[in-house]
């Protein structure tokens, strides 16, 4: 008992709102409304889960359903594994082992995402509003970084740089479209996505696919290219730039390859446009929205 204290007061030392909180209380004392508890309590025929209709559960609606896993896939792996190899079904001891275990910075990063995914959850059950993983995910980084301003002195506030715009406009009359890749490490599923904006930043489209088979990472970056120029015929967009983070992905298209991918070059050369290498940071768009769609099912496109 006196170990349990000592964790509750952990995770109330976090300084969280009261409302993320409660929510740990009830989800400790498993009282939130998953499928198997309103089942339990013959609120429903069903224990199902009303997004994907899996078995439900704390577990599941919090860590397994597909809603979860896309949010989850934004994190930072070390610690999705590490909260995820916790096999303890009991809410309350789970809860302990990962406050026993995770930094406190990082404990308050799980916690606030388990929140932001339950109530994302509850607003596209129960009020049909469906929040992009990328939308949870950002709020729980605005959340965290919101908290570091709160708590730093007034003297490191004065050091925070302040950050110069990701995103690199192309020329005049020129649409540029950011592509990436990513690949699972667990399975063998890979995605790619393509993001299109005009010279003015104007959002025009949006691309994923999540394919298996696949796990060379670099054979990856270049069929993110070949869906970027299929994303570009399918907006119907003429002059055209398509900026990747990977270098030799970039260098392979400019210059004549034979190698494993040297059939995909060769059908994207045929396509007139521009390729361009750019940091992680200015594709971060393109960047979240493959690795976001990690976890959906395969063959799933998205299209925006």
């Amino acid at each position: 008992m006196r170990a349990n204290e000592k964790e509750w007061s952990a995770i109330w030392q976090l300084k969280a709102p009261s409302k993320i909180i409660l929510f740990l209380w009830r989800l400790a004392k498993q009282s939130i409304p998953t499928g198997d508890v309103l089942h339990r309590r013959h609120m429903t025929q069903q224990a199902a889960c009303l997004i994907c209709g899996a078995e439900d559960s704390w577990k599941h609606s919090l860590l397994e359903c597909n809603v979860a896993k896309c949010v989850w896939a934004l994190s930072n792996e070390e610690m999705v594994e590490h909260i995820c190899r916790i096999q303890d079904q009991n809410p309350w001891t789970w809860l302990a082992e990962i406050t026993s275990s995770l930094p406190r910075e990082e404990l308050k990063r799980v916690v606030v995402t388990l929140w932001a995914i339950w109530h994302a959850k509850c607003k596209a059950v129960y009020e049909k509003v469906f929040q992009s993983p990328l939308s949870t995910h950002s709020f729980v980084e605005r959340y965290m970084a919101d908290q570091a301003l709160a708590e730093a002195r007034p003297e490191e506030v004065q050091k925070i740089p302040i950050r110069s715009p990701r995103w690199i406009p192309p020329p005049h009359g020129v649409v540029k479209i950011n592509v990436d890749a990513d690949v699972s490490k667990n399975s063998r599923t890979a995605s790619v996505a393509a993001v299109a904006k005009d010279e003015a930043g104007l959002f025009l489209g949006a691309l994923a696919v999540v394919s298996q088979g696949i796990t060379d990472p670099e054979t990856m970056k270049v069929l993110a290219f070949r869906e970027g120029l299929a994303h570009a015929n399918d907006l119907v967009l003429h002059r055209v730039r398509l900026a990747s983070e990977c270098t030799n992905a970039v260098r392979s298209i400019k210059q004549t390859t034979r190698g494993v991918y040297g059939q995909i070059i060769k059908e994207i050369r045929e396509d007139v446009a521009e390729f361009i290498h750019e940091r992680r940071e200015a594709n971060h768009n393109a960047h979240v929205l493959a690795r976001s769609t990690l976890c959906s099912s395969i063959g799933a496109s998205l299209v925006l």
